[in-house]
């Protein structure tokens, strides 16, 4: 198998990069990958990362915890307790994560400030009826 075939190119239609990416991008799981990458090689139970998570729903916890132990990312363990206590650390792949997902948590922390004046200016424009104003140029094609 050749590199190239190893590699997926998010510039194909139906290359499964586009779905990682969907999965990858989302607040939850940087926060999650964070709060794991933290305890590295430790584990975090799961009620111990809801609480470190917050705004997460219990649901929307299992269901970015259940993506990342599906993708490889994270490794899951259930003590039979009652109730079952459950683990989680971060595999290797998990944790070559942690860096660029840093750099991206970081990124966005320094430049919130004026992307939300964008956003404001944008929605200003909007409803001005001037979106051009506000540097929003329409595609011809």
């Amino acid at each position: 198998m050749t590199a190239q075939a190893r590699r997926g190119d998010l510039f194909v239609p139906d290359c499964p990069t586009r779905q990682v990416l969907d999965r990858l991008g989302t607040k939850w799981t940087s926060m999650a990958v964070k709060v794991l990458a933290e305890a590295a090689p430790g584990e975090v139970r799961f009620a111990d990362l809801r609480r470190r998570m917050p705004g997460i729903s219990q649901k929307m916890l299992a269901v970015t915890l259940r993506s990342l132990v599906r993708d490889g990312l994270a490794g899951r363990r259930v003590e039979p307790t009652v109730p079952p206590q459950v683990h989680y650390r971060l595999t290797e792949l998990g944790l070559s994560l942690e860096v660029p997902l840093a750099a991206l948590r970081v990124w966005a922390e320094e430049n919130v400030v004026e992307i939300v004046a964008a956003n404001e200016a944008a929605d200003e424009a909007a409803a001005q009826g001037t979106a051009g104003a506000a540097g929003v140029v329409a595609d011809a094609g």
